[in-house]
């Protein structure tokens, strides 16, 4: 499985512990994110991660800024994307099977190392659910649709 990741200046450190930890579980994973600590706008880095996540270039996304929320919104914004940021094991797990996300937000300022790494991992290792959750996830496709230009 190939995953997208992506981090503004905040979320540097953090991107190279989840790096790491996905790459130790054969994760293929590649980086459009900053590698520094400079400043950098984190709109342009979560869009980049969702418009080739939407191309089909990787599996699955995570994204990591200073409280996940802001890379995520962005990401958002790309048709086809269901970004969600999360701060627990049990919202990432129920964002993929229940929402189908695809994308999941860190924030390296909310969350330690560990926790990030239990969180990426309950998102991987869930499934999307189908019955009434793909009729929402549905729902949710028709609205995006219907306000795309």
């Amino acid at each position: 499985m190939r995953i997208l990741i992506g981090n503004d200046h905040a979320g540097t450190e953090l991107k190279f512990e989840i790096m790491k930890h996905l790459e130790e579980q054969g994760y293929e994973v590649e980086n459009y994110g900053t590698d520094t600590k400079e400043s950098v706008n984190y709109p342009e880095i979560g869009a980049k991660v969702a418009e080739e996540l939407a191309a089909g270039k990787g599996d699955l996304g995570v994204l990591i800024c200073g409280t996940g929320v802001g890379i995520t919104m962005a990401a958002n914004k790309v048709p086809g994307i269901r970004a969600a940021a999360c701060s627990d094991t049990t919202t990432a797990h129920l964002i993929r099977e229940h929402n189908h996300a695809n994308i999941i937000g860190i924030g390296a300022r909310i969350v330690g190392v560990e926790l990030a790494k239990d969180i990426v991992d309950s998102f991987l290792n869930a499934e999307p659910l189908g019955g009434r959750h793909q009729e929402r996830v549905d729902m949710i496709t028709a609205i995006e649709k219907k306000y795309s230009r």
